[in-house]
């Protein structure tokens, strides 16, 4: 059997007459039009908008925020002052395993460690870390020891950290 342009429908539902508001009582939308009597909802331009609880504190504001949140992004370091490091023996190769063994920093964090200039520095050390505070590599050198920096490698700023590496081996180069 074939099919003939004639017979051709819409499917079952999927043409809705229009609304034909205010045409008399028997049309069941006369007078006021299916709106109702009075009323913001009644009027021209009227009504609130979604999520509105009549001035009352509205749901969505009234539940915890949840969602993104910056923690596996978050650089952070075990720290030390310099004047922490005055325990150590003249001459030592201070890097954060050691300082954990010594119990200067109780865990070592993922960045690494940075060296804050907080206080004085009598002894000469090799210091290896993440980061230091220009204070900090200066009175490490005026002591008579060396500051070196080293670059901390992570899955996300992978070339972040080869630009850094870059920076800190051109900056020995130098010396």
């Amino acid at each position: 059997m074939s099919m003939k342009i004639g017979q051709i429908s819409p499917a079952q539902g999927s043409n809705i007459k229009a609304k034909r508001l205010g045409r008399g009582i028997g049309s069941g939308l006369g007078k006021t039009s299916g709106k109702g009597h009075k009323g913001q909802w009644a009027r021209s331009g009227g009504g609130v908008r979604i999520g509105f609880q009549g001035g009352q504190m509205p749901l969505h504001r009234r539940i915890p925020k949840s969602g993104f949140d910056n923690i596996p992004f978050k650089k952070v370091y075990s720290v030390v002052n310099i004047s922490d490091l005055n325990q150590l023996d003249d001459g030592s190769v201070v890097d954060v395993a050691l300082l954990k063994s010594v119990g200067i920093i109780s865990k070592i964090e993922p960045w690494g460690l940075k060296v804050l200039g907080n206080g004085e520095l009598t002894k000469k050390l090799t210091v290896t870390a993440a980061k230091f505070t220009k204070t900090a590599e200066t009175a490490i050198q005026k002591a008579g020891g060396v500051a070196n920096t080293i670059v901390v490698e992570h899955w996300y700023n992978s070339a972040e950290s080869r630009k850094k590496e870059r920076k800190a081996q051109a900056k020995l180069d130098k010396k």
